[in-house]
């Protein structure tokens, strides 16, 4: 049997890839619905036409990834893996709690690193691996500076693991959006409890994105055997700046533009 596995599937970019896998992704028998809510992932997996397997858990625990890896050996191959779980927090270092920092460490960087390693020994040649990280894994960023720095970490590892896994023939995109406006990430990051009203930390969001076009050219860009997926005009600008320009300068550029 071949599944897709798909991590942060409650809601957000993690329900519309499981949505969107189900109408386009061919060969696939089985989409895996991975998050911590029950009730949410059962209300995704009403939507889709292909038969699901709900799997409510949270990877940041190491005895889940025990239990994934017990069930990845139900003789299944998994032919697409996408790991969109994780989250961020807007402040910066004082106004974003230790339990914040850390969670997003071990939930952006470790879980991503523990589910990927969970999934590589039921992959073959031609499966797909995506790992959503962000355009603010191209430059320090203040005001969401862990959350950066967490999604550093997962490109490099992406593009790294990407070269390792050439000779098995297995592809990994990692997905690098702008702004995505219509998910619950922008709501949850600006819910902080040490600063509860930071509308001055970020003031607007320009150039945002809508989930369902992100998506959509992800897969395309994944299907078509890309490394790296700008799916959308300003992340792609973001990434070609990020390589011509120092880093100094690109913080000023974003200090400038979070005022406006």
């Amino acid at each position: 049997m071949r599944i897709a596995l798909i991590t942060g599937a409650s809601s957000g970019m993690g329900s519309v890839f499981a949505r969107q896998v189900d109408g386009q992704e061919k060969n696939i028998d089985e989409i895996w619905l991975v998050a911590r809510r029950r009730n949410r992932l059962e209300e995704v997996a009403r939507q889709l036409s292909h038969p699901s397997k709900v799997i409510p858990m949270d990877l940041t625990e190491a005895e889940n990834i025990t239990k994934l890896e017990e069930l990845l050996r139900e003789n299944v191959q998994v032919g697409l893996f996408v790991n969109c779980a994780g989250y961020g927090k807007i402040g910066d270092y004082e106004e974003v709690t230790r339990y914040d920092s850390d969670h997003m460490v071990d939930l952006n960087c470790k879980a991503a690193v523990d589910t990927t390693l969970a999934v590589l020994p039921h992959m073959r040649a031609g499966d797909r691996i995506m790992q959503l990280c962000s355009t603010s894994s191209f430059q320090p960023v203040p005001q969401l500076n862990l959350y950066a720095a967490s999604k550093a970490f997962l490109y490099s590892y992406t593009r790294s693991l990407r070269m390792e896994l050439l000779p098995r023939g297995i592809v990994v995109t990692a997905v690098c959006p702008w702004w995505v406006t219509d998910t619950e990430f922008l709501p949850i990051a600006r819910d902080n409890e040490a600063n509860p009203s930071p509308e001055n930390s970020i003031k607007h969001f320009l150039f945002a994105s809508k989930k369902e076009n992100v998506v959509r050219r992800s897969l395309r860009a994944s299907r078509r055997g890309f490394a790296v997926s700008t799916p959308g005009f300003m992340c792609f600008f973001h990434r070609i700046f990020s390589k011509l320009l120092p880093k100094t300068a690109l913080i000023y550029v974003w200090e400038l533009m979070r005022r406006m």
